[in-house]
């Protein structure tokens, strides 16, 4: 855009200096009022083809018509051209970004696709780019496809019930898969094709009414969560049970712990063991050891749903499992590194990649 104006400055000075002197060069070579001259010059560059006011007889009064022409009508042309740039350069600009958006999407792996870029869409991003979890939204609405990539979001403008739009976020290559759009019969859609295109994939959905729950969950949604639901319940607890809700909303806010514990360089994440991972069949001994005693195992999730609270030193890890730990933030992906090639570990919700 800067270039664009400053050639319209250009152009427009050159123009109003070759006028200027066209004018003062009529004047002196034959002996014309200003109006007169003044209306030569225009005439002659914008070759409007009235009767010359001026005649151009000898030689000199020719060559010097030539010069005003050529520099009159090339300071115009050098004007449009900058009026041209402004115009389309912001194109230009929006399909470099459109493509280096496409770039990024397609180097995805071990990602998250949002589908709906509104209230809950933009929460979920928010807590995905905190825990450094590389996602992917889709949307619609140009419009927030436009406020996420503002945001520093990979986004896709389309409509995420065709296959094509989720193929283009690379959902064969996907963790998981978010659809929070306010239509549930669209989130039904959704969920199952991106079933039917990732076996794997981990769909969490969003229902508006208790009906949809089930329709979901038959799609192939590994979670579904109903907003109105949790929030008219939460609410009715307050009026009936006031005492107990506020304790409720003080144990939840416990979760602010970890911003509290980042402030003091430690951090709590998690350790997903994967099968065939170096560390199936190790004791929690040992993988503080090879952690070089930079963290502290507080808990395991076990691949059966249990939870062991204060885990033992000899408690042997299992595929499926997910270590919870606390330690040191400059430790702990040092630790990751243990972990065997091509493994996958997710650290306070992101994933690292070991090196082949």
């Amino acid at each position: 855009m800067r270039l664009s104006i400053k050639r319209i400055l250009v152009g427009m000075g050159i123009f109003f200096i070759t006028v200027g002197l066209a004018v003062t060069g009529y004047m002196v070579l034959s002996s014309a009022s200003f109006i007169d001259a003044w209306f030569m010059v225009i005439v002659t560059i914008f070759s409007v083809g009235y009767e010359e006011v001026i005649p151009v007889v000898t030689p000199l009064e020719k060559m010097y018509t030539t010069v005003v022409i050529v520099l009159g009508c090339s300071s115009l042309l050098y004007i449009i051209g900058g009026f041209i740039q402004m115009a389309t350069e912001g194109e230009i600009a929006r399909a470099l970004g459109e493509q280096r958006n496409t770039r990024e999407i397609e180097k995805l792996k071990n990602h998250a696709i949002i589908c709906g870029f509104g209230r809950m869409g933009q929460i979920i991003a928010q807590e995905l780019t905190l825990s450094h979890f590389p996602f992917v939204v889709i949307d619609s609405e140009m419009d927030r496809v436009k406020e996420a990539r503002e945001l520093g979001y990979l986004a896709l403008s389309g409509d995420a019930t065709e296959e094509d739009t989720l193929k283009s976020a690379q959902i064969e290559c996907a963790k998981s898969l978010a659809t929070v759009l306010p239509n549930d019969a669209m989130n039904v859609f959704i969920t199952l094709s991106g079933r039917n295109l990732n076996k794997s994939l981990s769909i969490y959905a969003r229902g508006e009414v208790y009906s949809t729950e089930a329709k979901l969950e038959q799609a192939g949604a590994d979670h579904v969560v109903l907003p109105a639901a949790i929030g008219g319940l939460r609410l009715a607890h307050m009026i009936v049970r006031p005492s107990a809700s506020h304790l409720l909303e003080t144990i939840e806010s416990s979760n602010m712990i970890n911003d509290d514990l980042e402030q003091l360089g430690v951090r709590l994440s998690e350790i997903h063991i994967k099968e065939g991972s170096e560390f199936v069949g190790k004791t929690l001994g040992e993988l503080e050891i090879m952690g070089e005693g930079g963290f502290l195992i507080v808990a395991i999730y076990r691949h059966d749903g249990s939870v062991v609270k204060k885990p033992t030193c000899d408690c042997t890890c299992q595929a499926g499992d997910t270590v919870i730990v606390i330690g040191n933030n400059d430790r702990l992906p040092r630790f990751t590194l243990n972990e065997t090639p091509a493994q996958k570990i997710v650290l306070g919700g992101g994933l690292a990649d070991e090196e082949e």
